[in-house]
């Protein structure tokens, strides 16, 4: 086993899976186990180690279940999968998908130098201008001003295939995420967001993660997509 395959998250060993099995048979005994969105709900549940956080997810339209299947079909139609930050792309498993997965953080220094806006907003606009984010599974796990200017990118136009977005914090964290849910329900976007200051990348990364699961799932048929 190399280095690589070694740091990739996921439980592989013996022991590593009793474990991961074990957890995720306890989530089920708290959260329902009947719909797409309830994987997406037990997924937050096992992240954060709180069961209370499964009543704080929301998913845009009409079935909870929409967002959750784009999520899975961008999977399988090997689409982007675009992080704002370097912590969001480190928990994005490798396994069971070819998605290309990119940071936007570290593009856009020019743009936040000239207009004074954070970097992380900055990267957002300055890969949405190369065309980036139109059919991308776009994660925003850490940054508020990345959501917000993901929401004015889906004004202007852009459309991902799906938005996951928690970013965390006591500032601007939850208006950023009623603002992209808004804007998405608005122009027909699926997007997973949470209500509330929390969030965090590591709950972002596993929320993506169980969309590449979803799309394994369909890949095999145990799922119907």
């Amino acid at each position: 086993m190399t280095t690589e395959e070694y740091a990739d998250l996921g439980a592989t060993t013996a022991d590593a899976m009793e474990i991961a099995e074990t957890s995720m048979d306890r989530v089920r005994e708290l959260v329902p186990d009947a719909t797409l969105a309830d994987r997406i709900r037990q997924k937050s549940v096992h992240a954060t180690g709180d069961p209370e956080f499964q009543h704080l997810m929301r998913f845009t339209g009409d079935d909870p279940d929409h967002p959750v299947r784009a999520g899975a079909r961008a999977v399988l139609d090997e689409r982007p999968i675009v992080t704002d930050i370097t912590m969001v792309k480190a928990g994005i498993t490798g396994r069971g998908h070819d998605c290309p997965v990119r940071k936007a953080i570290g593009n856009g220094s020019e743009l936040a130098a000239e207009t004074g806006m954070t970097r992380t907003a900055a990267s957002v606009l300055e890969l949405d201008r190369a065309g980036v984010y139109d059919g991308a599974i776009a994660t925003v796990g850490n940054a508020p001003t990345a959501a917000l200017a993901l929401a004015d990118c889906i004004e202007s136009g852009t459309r991902p295939a799906v938005v996951v977005a928690t970013p965390v914090g006591f500032v601007k964290a939850a208006e950023s995420r009623e603002r992209l849910r808004a804007v998405a329900a608005d122009h027909g976007v699926p997007a997973v967001t949470n209500v509330g200051r929390r969030g965090g990348s590591g709950l972002a990364a596993g929320l993506t993660n169980e969309l590449v699961h979803v799309a394994s799932d369909a890949r095999n048929g145990a799922v119907d997509l």
